[in-house]
This record gives structure tokens, C-alpha cells and sequence, in this order.
């Protein structure tokens, strides 16, 4: 679209753009849209919605410019200049107006980002596609807006997208990220920990990444606990592709949320963009494995400079994996953290420590069977498979702590699914 088109043609919403804002919106109201007043003529919360949509398309992630602008000005005006092509300086001056400073110089260089960016037509195929792939937003003005987002003043995202329910979004969660290239031990402490944290209540948020990023969603999943993957990329673009099915399991039983129009493709300043909203969305951020370099390393920053809580597991020192966390212990003042009741601490869950039992702390040579493990693994069959009400039953556990083992023995290697059972419940097995 040229910018000659896009000054004529103005981001109005018909009756039908209506009802798809409607279907597209989290916000559960029938009668009214986020930031919609009543009796309000003209732009109304539907265009808000319409804006903020627009918006996200325009700036990338992180675009303080774009943020304090909408912060000044609201998203609807803020938009408005651009449709109407007003100078930097015209920009400046309503900016002042609405007691925010920006120099002309920085609004013409961001004005020169977000105009080849403003296009109508793509705006509308965002939202189509999120319809069709079950999307839905939420934006600041909305009621379901996870607030503690707005700790990241004009860096906050413009909106987010997301497959799933989402009050998760808004609940007092652990942030549970580490390297790629997980080691045994790594993937081990996750596991135990990332259960001890869902049994205590809590959700666990990632990135859906290799390595400690999917043992924290798989073990959390597997606990029947709420789960929250944050994307670089579209809400609706699994990334990693692998992790297409984990991905698609986390939305129908969790939640999927970006703040990248659907089918954006992930890039590296995206990745590092996408960590401040984990650090942000959590009340704390437990670093399990990390080299020194690390981009981990780039989410406990954001949590730290949050003024969250950042703990950091312990490792051998031979270990280079291990080198990031113990930097973070050292020189950053992480907490260490060892199993799932220190993790607790770090949260703020020191009233329920009394769900984890006493003997399921984590070894650290990993040696060990714990206790919950051998009790669930001595209930499989040398041959066959029995599903995990079965196993419950014979091990004495409740169904939850035998979920939860078996989550971490499926990690570890111990135990494996096979094909569900005539009642449609999955059947495990030793894993030869």
C-alpha cells in the first residue's frame, strides 16, 4: 500500500469488521470492547482493538518509541497521526501536549520504521488468520490483561496474541529456563523441580525451546498444571518446528501467547525481546543450566532489572553448562536453588512447602532413586504397560504424584507411553 493510499484510506470499523474484533478479542464482555466508553461515537473500543492490532504489525518488539507514544497519546490517535501522514514535528507536538518528551529527530526515524509497515489489508489478513488458526488478543485497555506486563513501562508489548486460556496469563507463576543443549543432570533437577513447583500451585512459564525449556513443559503438562510458552515468533508458528506437538498441547491445556502478528517468523532480536516478557510475566525466574554466553543469561537480566526474584541451580564446576548459573550465584546475587522447596521460596510458596514430601529431594550426582520414582517404577510390569490410575494404585500415591513421576522418569529415560488403552488413558511402560 502506498502511503498515499493508506492516508485515504482510514482504519474505520464496519458492522462485519466489528463482529471479527469481537470473535477475536479475550475480553469475555458481549455487550463492549476494551477501551470502548459508553456512548462513545467514533472511535470506540472496537478500534482500539483495531489499533493496537495495527500496532503490532508496525513496530517491533521492544520499540519504546512506539510505547511511549501509545502510552501519551492512546493507540487510536497514535495511529490516526500516521494515517494522516503528520511530520515528526506535528508528532512532537501532540506528544508534548500529552506531557511525554520525544525528540523529532527519534519520532522521524521510528516514523520511518512503522510507515512502509502500515498497510491496511495486511492488518485485516492478521486478523483473519487468527481466527482461523483460534487466536485471540489481549490488549492493556482489556480485563484480561496479565498487569504485571506493565512493570516494563514503554517496553511492554502492544498486544498479545495466544492460543489458550488466558487467566493464566495473570496467575503468580516460575519462570523455568536453561540451555538448549540440556546434560542429564540438567534435564534430572529440572524435572523434579518443575513438578515439586506445579504440585505446590503454581505455573510454570518457557519459551518452548530444546532442552530445559520443554522438560519444564513437558513435566508441568504431565502434572496436569497450567503452562504458559512464550514464542519469538506468531502465536500461531510453532518454533522449534519439532516442537509442533508440545507446542499444540500446551495451547489445548495451557497457554500460547506472542506478541508477534500470527505468522511472523522468529529472529534473533525477537528471541532476546521474547525473554523480558517470560522474566515479566513470572513472579520469579529459576535458571537451571546456562553457559556463560548463554542468551538465558538475557532473561535473568530482564528479571533482575524487574526487581523479580532470580534463583539459579547449581552445577559440578567442571561443568561448562553449569558456568552461566554459577556467574549468576556469584556476581548477581541469584539465589541458589537445589530442589523444588528452595524453588517455592523463590516464589513466595513457603505456605505450602508441606505438599513436598520429605524424601524427594534432588541428589546432586543424581545417583539416587528418589523415593516417589522407585515406588512408581516398582508398580510398572517387567512386560506391558498399565496406565497411571493403575500405577497410583499399586504404589499407594495419589494420581497427581504419580503423574508427576512419571513425567520425570519419561525425561530421565526410565519409562515410556504406548498406546493408549481401550478407556483412552495412556499406558506406561519400562523403557528397555
Amino acid at each position: 500500500m502506498t502511503r498515499a493510499e493508506a492516508v485515504a484510506d482510514r482504519m474505520g470499523v464496519d458492522a462485519e469488521l466489528r463482529q471479527r474484533l469481537r470473535r477475536l478479542s479475550a475480553d469475555e464482555r458481549d455487550d463492549e470492547f476494551p477501551g470502548g466508553e459508553e456512548g462513545a461515537t467514533g472511535w470506540d473500543g472496537a478500534e482500539t482493538l483495531l489499533a493496537r492490532v495495527a500496532w503490532s504489525r508496525l513496530a517491533e518488539p521492544g520499540d519504546g518509541i512506539a510505547g511511549a507514544m501509545l502510552a501519551a497519546l492512546g493507540p487510536r490517535v497514535a495511529l490516526q497521526l500516521l494515517i494522516d501522514d503528520v511530520s515528526a514535528r506535528g508528532m512532537r507536538e501532540r506528544v508534548r501536549a500529552a506531557g511525554e518528551d520525544i525528540a523529532a529527530r527519534v519520532l522521524a526515524e521510528a516514523r520511518d520504521r512503522w510507515l512502509p509497515r502500515l498497510d491496511r489489508a495486511a492488518t485485516l489478513d492478521d486478523i483473519d488468520r487468527a481466527l482461523a488458526g483460534g487466536l485471540s488478543v489481549v490488549i492493556p485497555e482489556g480485563a484480561g490483561w496479565p498487569s504485571q506486563l506493565n512493570d516494563l513501562g514503554a517496553h511492554a508489548p502492544i498486544a498479545l496474541w495466544l492460543r489458550g486460556d488466558p487467566a493464566i496469563l495473570q496467575a503468580h507463576s516460575l519462570a523455568v529456563v536453561g540451555a538448549r543443549a540440556a546434560s542429564g543432570y540438567g534435564t534430572h533437577v529440572a524435572a523434579e523441580i518443575v513438578d515439586g513447583v506445579c504440585r505446590a500451585g503454581a505455573p510454570i512459564v518457557s519459551g518452548a525451546a530444546y532442552g530445559i525449556d520443554a522438560v519444564a513443559h513437558r513435566t508441568a503438562l504431565a502434572a496436569s498444571a497450567p503452562t504458559v510458552a512464550v514464542l519469538a515468533g506468531g502465536a500461531d508458528r510453532a518454533y522449534p518446528a519439532a516442537h509442533d506437538s508440545l507446542i499444540g498441547r500446551i495451547a489445548r491445556e495451557g497457554t500460547v501467547c506472542a506478541e508477534m502478528v500470527p505468522g511472523s517468523a522468529p529472529t534473533k532480536w525477537r528471541f532476546r525481546q521474547r525473554n523480558r516478557i517470560i522474566a515479566a510475566l513470572s513472579g520469579a525466574t529459576l535458571v537451571v543450566e546456562a553457559g556463560v554466553r548463554s542468551g538465558t543469561l538475557n532473561t535473568a537480566g530482564h528479571a533482575a532489572e524487574l526487581g523479580r526474584m532470580l534463583g539459579a541451580v547449581p552445577g559440578p564446576v567442571t561443568s561448562a553448562a553449569s558456568a552461566g548459573c554459577h556467574r549468576l550465584i556469584r556476581e548477581y546475587g541469584a539465589s541458589l536453588v537445589t530442589n523444588a522447596e528452595e524453588a517455592c521460596e523463590l516464589i513466595g510458596l513457603d505456605d505450602r512447602l508441606a505438599v513436598l514430601a520429605d524424601g524427594e529431594r534432588v541428589e546432586p550426582d543424581g545417583a539416587r532413586t528418589p523415593p516417589l520414582h522407585e515406588r512408581v517404577l516398582d508398580a510398572l510390569p517387567l512386560r506391558g504397560g498399565r496406565d497411571a490410575a493403575e500405577v497410583a494404585r499399586r504404589s499407594g500415591l495419589s494420581i497427581a504424584e504419580t503423574r508427576g513421576a512419571l513425567a520425570e522418569l519419561d525425561v530421565l529415560g526410565r519409562v515410556e507411553q504406548r498406546e493408549p488403552s481401550a478407556a483412552g488413558e495412556a499406558v506406561w511402560a519400562l523403557r528397555r
